[in-house]
């Protein structure tokens, strides 16, 4: 079945081509996916099928039917993956900054599931198709760290079990803007699809609940905080929005934070560095620790001196 994607034009994107708002709202699409949708004939302005370089007016309705991928194949690639743990039913990966997990319409290569494909052959769990075969979490493009993929079907249920229930070990370190006056504290508010930008998640009433716990490791020198975060529910984004929803903001974060920074990123500063599970077929608990990056200890040493 298409999914059905509505934009309503705000007078920040009055003026832009139609391409160019789906391209800024819709950020899992790729542009050149978007100008194909268009000259299909699957984008409609107000109601009326529309070309991808039409102006947009405050007020305008942009509707975009994107088909479900059905026949697909993604393609193993060979690729130096960080394993941390490997076993029958599970597999752990370090993954690096700028690394896609799974594939998404107009973006078929490069990412994790390709390289899982080719150093796990036919062992990955099928429960989310073809484009996520062995995901059953992700982490963000641009944020570093551990997650576990499943080798079956059997695992997979497992560990989605264990997600649903909240009883993972998620922790997180993180950069952020501004000193936090307290030691600790939960942010507990629901998230989804912002209201003003799709391109956004955001705290939203009807949204999915929500919770994370935060404390201070270290207050830097230079008006930044280094604090550990520990996920009791797993949202879009919901670290970034929870931190930025308190006025502070990862460093990095043009899309939550402000959009520039003096610092060289590419992308928050965030790294999923614990990572504790139960698991599948021995019941026992077991919990892995990845180190930070080299970015995120050079630029910890830098905004502590």
């Amino acid at each position: 079945m298409d999914e059905t994607i509505e934009i309503k034009v705000t007078s920040e994107m009055a003026g832009k081509r139609l391409d160019v708002v789906l391209s800024e709202q819709c950020s899992d699409l790729t542009r050149s996916y978007i100008n194909k949708l268009c000259k299909e004939e699957r984008a409609a302005l107000n109601g009326k099928t529309s070309k991808g370089n039409k102006k947009c007016k405050e007020g305008d309705v942009i509707t975009l039917q994107v088909p479900e991928p059905t026949e697909l194949e993604i393609l193993p690639e060979e690729m130096n993956l960080d394993i941390g743990y490997e076993d029958q039913d599970v597999i752990l990966i370090n993954k690096p900054k700028g690394m896609v997990v799974h594939p998404a319409a107009g973006h078929y290569s490069g990412t994790l599931v390709n390289g899982l494909m080719a150093h796990c052959k036919d062992d990955l769990s099928g429960i989310n198709g073809v484009l996520r075969p062995g995901i059953v979490h992700r982490i963000d493009k641009d944020t570093t760290g551990i997650l576990i993929v499943c080798k079956n079907d059997m695992a997979h249920q497992s560990i989605a079990k264990q997600l649903y229930d909240h009883s993972i070990t998620r922790k997180y370190h993180a950069i952020v803007y501004g000193n936090i006056k307290e030691e600790e504290g939960t942010v507990n508010a629901p998230i989804g699809r912002s209201l003003k930008d799709r391109k956004k998640m955001g705290i939203v009433m009807d949204g999915k609940h929500a919770v994370t716990h935060y404390k201070v490791l270290k207050r830097l020198k230079k008006g930044f905080t280094y604090i550990e975060c520990q996920l009791e529910t797993g949202r879009t984004h919901q670290i970034r929005v929870h931190m930025a929803s308190i006025k502070h903001p990862l460093l990095g974060d043009d899309v939550y934070g402000p959009k520039k920074s003096k610092y060289t990123l590419e992308g928050q500063c965030l790294h999923a560095k614990v990572l504790g599970f139960v698991h599948p077929r021995t019941g026992e608990y077991m919990e892995f620790e990845v180190p930070l990056p080299e970015y995120f200890e050079k630029l910890l040493n830098k905004l502590d001196n």
